[in-house]
């Protein structure tokens, strides 16, 4: 270990590149990682100091991750110009072991060049069209939305953790439009997957993840929780293999049911072409960033704008005026209605804003040796962008620091488009990869149902103090909600417990507080209670 820690000290004091007649290569500062004893945490602050670093060197610079050579970009001009206005030069996918070392390029999220152009054209015409005539997504979502409100129902007034739920949820919509049905809550394939997907998140937003990232020939020899990174992959691989077999043995050409049937009558369109990109292994992969892209990021932004709601009652009232006028009592929503609600549009997209659960982005890398705001990166060259650094950006938001749905209004109070918003990257080239493609049609649909009248809603919590730190979305603080009748009809919640015990709880995106509720500290034990007040003090 302490060779592992001694390599990285040495790999974050960088060598200046060489630049090419009047470009320079993008500066690197000489930093190092003091690192005390065994503690692997501090390996994970790689946003905080990149963030800090570029307060020092500017919004282009390099770092040296372990043998890697990366350069950082930072702040809306920066990142925009990279991903939108020299999109092409920046459309590689960079190095990320923890999925590359599985996926082998394969699949819509990590592969490159005419195999990613090519399956991500065909992933969103499907999603988009889906099913020939059968259910769309937003039926699907809605119909989802019914079962959600059950379940949440069914707590009686009891404390609960409503990530587990939400996760349900999300992962049922996608398995839904991937296999073609959706599970019962407590079937044991939907479980499997979730567990799945929430331990592997878990792993790879903390120091062995990092580690892994950095060192990954290196990390392949040593014991620890990232070797059930893998393990983890293959299990949620045969899960779907084995639908895959059942699809094949069941399948009808002229009627597909799901995005599997559409994929495999893909391949057997192109079977004859070797150099198709239809085949088992990039069904299998693809499958596999779609429900993993969505479940954890979907579920998570969820979960903030539960939080958001309860600490805003003003934002929460005018939502739910905006929907009752609209939408009314008699149908539900629809996602055309979004024209028509400015207001709720404009707080969907200040939640995503806000809640910023990919701060730091999936790698880019630049396909030619590429000029850059006068400074040379060479072909090949990964690249971070730091979307935290954009969603914050004082020069694009007015108070960036504050949940402020005005961001997206002007002053006549209509929706109105900011180029910074950048929940899933940015640019033609990354807009659709697999997180991409879930969120714009999730998020309006399974929030705006939640808000029918006589049906659900949060119950203000003014004294709820939220407040930003840096994470992942695997990070977020853990919370109880309760969900009690309403005696006017319908059903609210909205009395937040916090939970601890995270290993990540210094870095929890979220710290909720509430000084003067009778209810904090409802249900926790004595140990969490007392947690709880030091964090909080």
């Amino acid at each position: 270990m302490e060779g592992i820690k001694s390599h990285w000290e040495n790999s974050r004091r960088g060598a200046r590149g060489v630049g090419r007649d009047d470009l320079r290569a993008a500066p690197t500062p000489q930093t190092s990682a003091e690192l005390q004893g065994t503690d692997l945490e501090q390996i994970t602050l790689l946003l905080p100091e990149a963030q800090q670093l570029s307060k020092e060197y500017g919004c282009v610079y390099t770092v040296h991750l372990g043998p890697r050579r990366v350069v950082v970009l930072s702040g809306y001009q920066a990142v925009k110009e990279a991903l939108v206005d020299q999109g092409e030069d920046f459309s590689g996918r960079g190095d990320y072991p923890v999925f590359f070392n599985f996926t082998k390029g394969n699949g819509i999220a990590f592969s490159n060049g005419d195999r990613w152009k090519v399956l991500r054209r065909f992933s969103v015409q499907i999603l988009r069209n889906f099913g020939m005539g059968k259910r769309s997504i937003e039926e699907r979502i809605l119909e989802e939305g019914s079962f959600l409100l059950a379940e949440l129902r069914k707590t009686e007034g009891k404390p609960f953790d409503p990530t587990f739920v939400l996760s349900r949820s999300v992962s049922n919509i996608i398995c839904s439009v991937i296999f073609g049905s959706r599970f019962d809550y407590d079937d044991e394939r939907l479980l499997t997957i979730i567990r799945l997907i929430n331990d592997n998140f878990q792993i790879m937003s903390g120091p062995w993840g990092e580690l892994y990232n950095i060192f990954p020939s290196l990390l392949d020899w040593v014991p620890g929780p990232h070797r059930r990174l893998f393990q983890n992959y293959g299990c949620m691989k045969d899960l779907i293999a084995r639908s895959v077999r059942d699809h094949q043995d069941s399948l009808d050409p002229n009627s597909p049911r799901d995005f599997i049937d559409c994929f495999l009558n893909k391949m057997a369109q192109e079977k004859q072409d070797p150099h198709s990109h239809f085949h088992m292994d990039t069904l299998l992969m693809t499958t596999h960033n779609l429900l993993f892209g969505g479940t954890e990021t979907v579920g998570t932004t969820l979960r903030h704008a539960f939080l958001v709601l309860m600490k805003y009652p003003k934002v929460q009232a005018r939502v739910q005026e905006e929907i009752d006028r609209v939408v009314g009592r008699a149908r539900l929503p629809a996602l055309e209605d979004r024209a028509a609600m400015p207001y709720t549009d404009a707080v969907i997209h200040e939640v995503q804003r806000f809640a910023d659960v990919i701060p730091m982005n999936l790698p880019h890398r630049v396909t030619r040796d590429t000029a850059f705001r006068g400074f040379l990166i060479p072909k090949d060259t990964d690249i971070i962008t730091l979307l935290n650094t954009v969603h914050y950006d004082p020069s694009q938001f007015l108070t960036p620091q504050e949940f402020n749905p005005e961001h997206f209004l002007d002053a006549n109070q209509s929706f109105k488009k900011n180029p910074a918003f950048m929940p899933f990257s940015a640019g033609e080239s990354h807009a659709d990869r697999s997180q991409g493609l879930w969120g714009p049609i999730f998020l309006p649909t399974f929030l705006i149902p939640l808000f029918k009248p006589s049906r659900f809603f949060i119950l203000p919590h003014p004294q709820l103090w939220v407040c930003r730190d840096i994470c992942s979305p695997s990070q977020l603080c853990s919370y109880r909600q309760i969900m009690a009748k309403n005696p006017c009809g319908g059903w609210w919640g909205g009395r937040i417990l916090i939970q601890l015990g995270s290993s990540h709880r210094q870095y929890l995106h979220w710290v909720a507080q509430a000084s003067s509720s009778p209810f904090l500290g409802f249900g926790l034990s004595p140990d969490e209670k007392k947690n709880l007040s030091c964090l909080t003090q």
